[in-house]
């Protein structure tokens, strides 16, 4: 026991030492033999039930050192487990702050992109809206041609009624005939124009419903990546997803997402300007139609204008030829009845003249004489004859020219007639239909 606690005294305090470092003792149990040995030359070899002194303290030493070696482990395993439990502490702590501070950019870049996406679409919406609007001025433009290309077609129609002479070709027909071929090739552009409206409309609803989808699915992952930032180390909504760290194959890259909304935004730009540029272009068409339509009105009006005066001064003169025509008429029926009384007036003396010749012819024997009287009365029958003759043609050249006269008249007054009708036809018919032509502001669109 004195040497027991002797090796007891002897151990070192407690503190780290390393295994390497402590004093190697061997005790040889081969040669057990002695004064006191437990068995003799026989047994050499083979152990008997009891430990031998140097065998226990070796024993004992062992489990000191086996103890001390254990504890010095176990401490070195708890030193590094604190450094590597703060050195991972440390870092999780910094992997969390910078994926916190990524998610944070990464949802001030979703916020950048969306507000453009949703600008965009606003502006396609106004965009869009004032499209419409023009395409509903092009309609009612296109409507309000109807009421031009009827009255000129109806113009057009009404003096086909006009009688010969006056069915001629003039310059208000000529006028009439642009008038309509111009509401003609209007209605074809608006037509157009309306069709392009109706493709950039659609053009413009697509667009938008793409920046609208991309918006959707921005604020979408926005929200996720919002509440993903949200989550911190006492948040109770987490637990583990072992599958979550797998790339999806369709998964895009920054660089593709961003490209992806950029060219959206680009596509819906390049639509709303061209959708900007076709509404100027509306805005020019439809103006320059309706002054077009408005001039060539006022022109085919001073034509008809212009026709009527002509028509006008041709009436009053024939009025005025009639009147005198007339005139002659009764004067002509007056020198026909003068003409018809003076052969009726010669006939009496022709009668007196050729009764005292037929009288004198019985005179008997020589007082058959051709004596003065004789001679006078055969020259005043001859006189009389003669009277009568240029009498009676000059009452034939009259009645000739009352008859020429009576269809001057009749012509004269078919002319009249004629101009009237025409007169009427274009003041009452084309003239009065044309007073219903559209404003410069229906032409336009905006009524």
């Amino acid at each position: 026991m004195a040497q027991t606690d002797v090796l007891l005294t002897k151990q070192p305090a407690p503190q780290t030492i390393p295994a390497c470092e402590l004093p190697l003792k061997l005790y040889d149990v081969a040669h057990n033999t002695g004064a006191y040995t437990s068995s003799g030359l026989a047994t050499a070899g083979f152990r008997t039930a009891k430990y031998l002194v140097d065998e226990w303290f070796q024993n004992c030493y062992a489990s000191y050192y086996q103890a001390f070696a254990d504890r010095d482990q176990s401490e070195r395993q708890r030193h590094e487990s604190r450094q590597l439990a703060a050195e991972t502490e440390a870092l999780a702590q910094r992997t969390q702050a910078d994926s916190t501070r990524k998610v944070g950019e990464r949802l001030q870049d979703i916020h950048c992109w969306k507000s453009e996406l949703q600008r965009e679409v606003g502006e396609l919406v106004a965009e869009t809206e004032l499209l419409l609007a023009q395409k509903l001025r092009l309609e009612r433009a296109l409507d309000a041609t109807a009421v031009p290309f009827s009255i000129a077609t109806d113009n057009l129609q009404c003096r086909e009624r006009r009688q010969h002479p006056d069915l001629v070709s003039d310059y208000v027909e000529k006028e009439l005939l642009k008038e309509a071929e111009l509401i003609r090739n209007i209605q074809e552009l608006l037509k157009r124009t309306i069709m392009q409206a109706v493709n950039q409309i659609r053009l413009n609803r697509e667009h938008k419903q793409v920046c609208e989808m991309d918006w959707s699915d921005k604020v979408e992952a926005y929200n996720i990546d919002e509440t993903c930032a949200g989550y911190h180390n006492q948040s109770t909504e987490v637990q583990f997803h072992p599958h979550s760290t797998k790339f999806e194959e369709s998964a895009s890259t920054p660089e593709t997402w961003a490209k992806f909304t950029q060219e959206n935004l680009v596509r819906a730009e390049r639509e709303r300007l061209a959708s900007c540029n076709l509404r100027e272009l509306i805005d020019c068409i439809l103006r320059d139609t309706a002054e077009d339509l408005r001039l060539q009105c006022d022109a085919v009006n001073l034509a008809f204008g212009r026709r009527l005066e002509e028509l006008e001064d041709a009436r009053h003169k024939l009025e005025h030829h009639l009147h005198k025509t007339l005139q002659e008429i009764t004067d002509q029926e007056h020198n026909i009845a003068e003409l018809k009384q003076a052969i009726k007036d010669k006939e009496v003396p022709l009668k007196v003249a050729e009764t005292r010749l037929y009288q004198r012819s019985h005179r008997p024997n020589v007082e058959l004489c051709r004596d003065t009287a004789q001679l006078r009365l055969v020259s005043e029958v001859q006189e009389l004859n003669m009277s009568l003759s240029a009498l009676r043609e000059k009452l034939l050249e009259a009645e000739q020219s009352l008859r020429n006269l009576e269809d001057t008249r009749m012509s004269l007054e078919k002319d009249i007639a004629v101009k009237t009708n025409s007169i009427f036809i274009d003041r009452q018919k084309c003239m009065a239909h044309r007073a219903h032509y559209p404003t410069v502001l229906r032409l336009a669109g905006y009524q």
